[in-house]
């Protein structure tokens, strides 16, 4: 559910070092805010009684996986200098490396309205309207999760090895997987609880917090296989990597140097 590190030749971006550091931190962010995730849903199991505490825990989760995709968003820009002109010459440009960690920002921004909400309602007791808003937002933030999960799914390769892609594949189905999970846990929730007299948030539907559960799972998963995939690309030697397309890898070339580049490796 998040963009992570991408197998463009562009997430190049800043000295080595200081880009090695970065994505190290990123992904090790992640990960622990999947297990937050998973923490947080799994207290508001029935029979917990810490429903309020693991509402805090996934609430905090969440900003850690917003940070986390904004983090993703600034690098990917500044793989390309912030040239958002570029975008007009490589379609996935627009589609992956910009639109899927500003989609699951707003995402994980959605969800954790919708938390928060819920939680409001725990501690001043039941309000139609939140938890009317909430039930909404615990669907429409998935969705946008599941939204951009298919768009970084469904991104084409064509110079890059096939260990790269492996690596990129081993990510991206258990975010797309979760991002499936959570959405059909909202819609769950929201058919059991919406127009119910029961509100509380010790009563929500069963089968939301169990597919939470396993959608944070998955999303740990992703997690880690992502930390394997940062550890792997950093360090294989001649690794090849995907490089802009529709002449807007010559653009970007030609404007930090100063000149037209005179030829680009191709696929031999």
């Amino acid at each position: 559910m998040v963009k992570l590190a991408t197998a463009r030749e562009s997430r190049m971006y800043g000295p080595h070092p200081v880009r090695n550091r970065w994505e190290y931190i990123n992904a090790g962010l992640y990960v622990f805010a999947a297990i937050l995730l998973v923490g947080g849903f799994a207290v508001q199991l029935p029979g917990s009684g810490e429903a309020e505490f693991g509402l805090v825990v996934t609430l905090v989760g969440l900003v850690l996986v917003a940070a986390v995709n904004v983090h993703d968003l600034l690098a990917h820009l500044a793989g390309i200098d912030y040239r958002f002109e570029l975008m007009g010459f490589d379609v996935q440009l627009g589609l992956v490396e910009f639109a899927v960690p500003l989609v699951q920002m707003i995402g994980s921004i959605l969800v954790f309205t919708g938390i928060l909400f819920l939680f409001m309602e725990e501690v001043r007791g039941y309000n139609y309207r939140l938890e009317k808003h909430a039930l909404n937002l615990l669907m429409a933030g998935p969705l946008l999760w599941l939204l951009g999960s298919i768009h970084n799914a469904c991104q084409v390769y064509e110079r890059s090895d096939s260990h790269t892609q492996i690596l990129q594949s081993s990510v991206q189905m258990p975010f797309l997987l979760g991002s499936f999970l959570f959405l059909v846990g909202g819609i769950f929730n929201r058919h059991d609880i919406f127009g119910s007299i029961h509100h509380s948030i010790k009563l929500m539907a069963k089968s939301w917090i169990w597919l939470s559960v396993f959608g944070s799972l998955l999303f740990l998963i992703g997690g880690i296989l992502n930390v394997v995939k940062v550890f792997k690309m950093q360090q294989a030697d001649g690794l090849r990597l995907e490089k802009l397309r529709g002449g807007a890898q010559e653009r970007l070339i030609r404007d930090r140097e100063g000149r037209a580049p005179l030829m680009l490796e191709d696929d031999s």
